[in-house]
């Protein structure tokens, strides 16, 4: 099973800024958000859990955990830490941050379409293959993630319970391959803070729950 989840809200999710690989932490209402997401799972015996290495995300899998059935059973570990029984696996990798914005981090949105223009911004934002200068397309960052799903995220998720808290760009990027969503669809996909998605193998195709 593969349940994938984006981070609460970030202190420039509130401020409208740019982000990307900036590591910022969630807000109040993203810790909220966050424990929310794990009273809706917390039946869910979780057995791995993937974040990217940004704050917000490892953040928001530690506080879902804390409410998960298997908090009291499983202590929460980092890969790095050493590994010993009754412990569950967070693993870390840069692999699932969040897209590059590039020159836009740090910028708010507002301030960001006055320097660059509105349209050029949109593009930016919305297109597939169009990058910020600087920064990573949606696309670039698929191809950043999709291999990494396909050898380590996806081999385990099909025995084993997995949770993925990352990004809006990076979850496109996995729902964009679990459910076949074109170019031009995908762009347009929201994903909001803490909403949650699963998934579970069947007849050699991902499935949604």
């Amino acid at each position: 099973m593969l349940i994938l989840v984006r981070h609460g809200e970030s202190l420039w999710n509130l401020k409208n800024i740019f982000t990307g690989w900036v590591d910022v932490g969630l807000s109040c209402k993203g810790v909220e958000e966050a424990y929310c997401a794990g009273e809706k799972l917390k039946d869910v015996p979780i057995d791995v859990i993937f974040t990217s290495k940004l704050l917000r995300a490892e953040r928001t899998a530690e506080l879902i955990y804390e409410k998960n059935c298997m908090a009291s059973k499983r202590v929460l570990y980092r890969e790095g830490q050493g590994e010993f029984l009754n412990m569950l696996p967070l693993k870390r990798t840069e692999t699932l941050n969040e897209r590059h914005y590039g020159d836009l981090q740090g910028l708010d949105k507002d301030v960001a379409r006055e320097k660059y223009g509105k349209e050029k911004v949109h593009i930016w934002r919305r297109s597939y293959d169009t990058p910020p200068p600087k920064g990573e397309s949606l696309k670039d960052t698929c191809n950043r993630v999709l291999p990494y799903f396909k050898s380590d995220i996806e081999p385990c998720a099909k025995n084993k319970v997995v949770l993925v808290a990352a990004h809006g760009n990076s979850l496109r990027a996995l729902i964009k391959e679990l459910e076949g969503i074109s170019d031009s669809d995908i762009v347009n996909y929201e994903i909001n803070t803490a909403e949650i998605k699963s998934y579970i193998y069947k007849g050699n195709r991902w499935e949604l729950i």
